[in-house]
């Protein structure tokens, strides 16, 4: 029986398993941990600094040594159920070499938090940051958004909050339905009105900074349209932004273009921050 756009349970849970469809993909996460511990005790920095009460609520602050820099907020993916902050510091290599500051956001993961409660930490961290850096020596008024994954879909969120100044999103998911009617669904409990409710691509604000949504040309055809579903939303009513195809990237080489200092996404987050 077709659930969604013509596709039946195993072919809706097919289209969103990014894990099977990424040949080595549990080896690529091991060398983003290993990759992430080495940069921490390199860079320093604050470690699991509350913004919410949480106790998944947790940030690592790492600094780029410079007064008055621009921060990067980072939300990492695993579709709002698995990983963790402490495997995503790797993303801040390129951030730093530009002198931009990074934020590496944990949230609470399902099951032991709906996503009505993951959306509210994301929008949480954002306005903590807003508040706060100051007192860190980094500008306040350059905070800027990034994610990957489920970490795109808390990046789309945050970009309502008047602190973010602009934001990445990477291979994204921007309407939930799909995802409540496939295997993600079964940690998730989403229902309708929530899935709605957490949709982006149902809820563009009123204003917001420049998006840049961006996905791989080598990803699966149902992240491929819900990246184009949305920077197509998002520009048609108005808003600055701009759609990335990333030629020959996979799901996870798609972050890479974000982490390496010859990425796309560094680029593209080097003009931003301008």
């Amino acid at each position: 029986m077709a659930l969604y756009r013509g596709m039946d349970r195993p072919a809706l849970d097919a289209a969103y398993n990014n894990s099977a469809a990424v040949a080595g993909s549990a080896g690529i996460v091991a060398d983003w941990q290993r990759r992430s511990a080495a940069l921490r005790a390199r860079i320093g920095g604050y470690r699991d600094v509350a913004y919410a009460a949480a106790p998944g609520a947790r940030l690592d602050f790492l600094p780029a040594g410079r007064d008055g820099a621009p921060t990067l907020l980072f939300f990492h993916g695993g579709y709002w159920q698995r990983n963790t902050k402490d495997g995503f510091s790797f993303v801040a290599e390129a951030a730093l070499a530009l002198g931009i500051n990074v934020a590496v956001a944990g949230y609470t993961l399902a099951p032991a938090a709906r996503m009505d409660a993951i959306a509210a930490e994301a929008r949480a961290a954002a306005a903590w940051l807003g508040a706060h850096l100051g007192d860190w020596g980094a500008d306040p008024g350059r905070l800027f958004a990034a994610g990957w994954s489920a970490g795109a879909h808390l990046t789309a969120l945050a970009m309502g909050e008047g602190a973010v100044r602009g934001g990445i999103a990477i291979s994204g998911i921007y309407d939930l339905e799909p995802i409540r009617l496939n295997y993600l669904n079964d940690k998730l409990g989403l229902d309708a009105a929530e899935a709605r409710r957490n949709s982006p691509l149902l809820h563009l604000p009123a204003r917001a900074g420049r998006l840049i949504v961006a996905v791989g040309s080598a990803e699966l055809p149902e992240l491929r349209r819900q990246s184009r579903d949305y920077a197509e939303a998002w520009c048609g009513r108005g808003l600055p932004g701009t759609f990335q195809e990333l030629a020959g990237c996979h799901h996870y080489a798609a972050l890479e273009q974000l982490a390496r200092p010859d990425g796309a996404l560094a680029g593209a987050l080097a003009a931003l921050v301008r």
